[in-house]
């Protein structure tokens, strides 16, 4: 039987931390510590609360100690390439939150760097790896349930909780930007559904609608992509109400040539209780599946990738392929402006 493997927290900036920590947990491997410095001293009180077993070990010998297998690392998305290329050349792979980075240099470093030192470097997709609705819909689609996807609506929604947000949330040069940041989930499920390896930014706008005291910061973006006979189209927002009993209202929705699949992840708004809803049309009928007991499959794969240098969690370069057409998108973005 295998030893666990073992691995290192840095970067406890962001909440997504709690599910890079606690899903390699139940995949079967061993937290040997965390770094405690953060930007936000409540994200570090919620980990110390969910993982009150855990030590805090310094940065550099988490870094240097030669029996860790890889890094997770949810940092403020500025700094995350370095913690990943620190990693990846002490012989470490990566596990980091989107975004992955957040300007093209640090894309082209991380690529070189992936190169030069044969390391894995992964990015958790939250909205599709820590979606149970997702494994099944991956499902469906290999199996040829919708025939061949050829176009995907990602919705991205979510709540501000402006109240919670560090400093460096509403600074487009630490976060990257609306679709450096949550548009990379939609075009990570574009690329993953429709079976494509790259894409075509056709066209991207952002604005700020509702946040005057913060000009620079982006309240809504949006993105058309076109890939080899398949298009997506991708809104991402903050708007999401407190009346909505989740922080999100995310749907994806696949238009096959033998049927649909809408996914309802997080809420569905027609009553039925809990997360991860699916609806499935062929020719035969329509029907809601219950996805809420499907495995995660992410973080074991990982793991088995780590352990047997293959592929399975995520094909190579893909990662970065999101990373460096959402930072296109973002770039390339027309900004809206209020009407005078």
């Amino acid at each position: 039987m295998n030893q666990p493997l073992r691995f290192g927290a840095i970067g406890l900036d962001h909440r997504h931390i709690f599910h890079l920590v606690g899903e390699n947990i139940a995949a079967g491997a061993e937290c040997v510590g965390y770094c405690p410095m953060t930007s936000d001293p409540r994200v570090l009180a919620g980990f110390r609360e969910r993982f009150p077993d855990l030590r805090p070990v310094d940065r550099e010998r988490l870094f240097d100690d030669p029996t860790i297998d890889f890094i997770v690392t949810a940092a403020i998305p500025r700094d995350r390439p370095a913690i990943a290329i620190r990693a990846m050349r002490a012989g470490k792979d990566v596990m980091v939150d989107k975004p992955g980075a957040t300007r093209f240099d640090q894309v082209t470093e991380l690529e070189c760097v992936e190169r030069e030192t044969r390391r894995i470097f992964s990015i958790c997709f939250s909205e599709r790896y820590v979606v149970r609705a997702c494994e099944v819909a991956s499902r469906l689609v290999a199996d040829g349930a919708i025939g061949r996807v050829v176009q995907t609506t990602g919705l991205g929604p979510h709540r501000l909780n402006r109240a919670i947000r560090p400093p460096w949330f509403f600074e487009p040069e630490t976060f990257g930007g609306i679709l450096t940041d949550i548009g990379s989930h939609q075009i990570d499920q574009f690329l993953h559904f429709t079976g494509n390896a790259d894409a075509e930014v056709v066209a991207s706008s952002v604005a700020n609608h509702s946040l005057p005291d913060v000009p620079q910061f982006e309240d809504f973006g949006e993105i058309l992509l076109r890939a080899h006979a398949a298009t997506g189209f991708i809104r991402v927002d903050w708007y999401t109400q407190n009346g909505l009993p989740a922080w999100g209202d995310g749907r994806l929705f696949l238009l096959g040539t033998e049927g649909t699949i809408e996914l309802r992840k997080y809420v569905d708004l027609d009553g039925r209780p809990g997360a991860d809803h699916l609806f499935l049309v062929d020719a035969r009928e329509s029907r809601h599946i219950d996805c809420s007991s499907e495995p995660l499959t992410y973080f074991a794969n990982f793991q088995n990738d780590v352990r047997l240098r293959t592929a399975t969690a995520m094909p190579r370069h893909h990662a970065l392929t999101v990373t460096r057409l959402a930072i296109e998108a973002q770039v390339s973005a027309r900004r809206l402006e209020e009407r005078p």
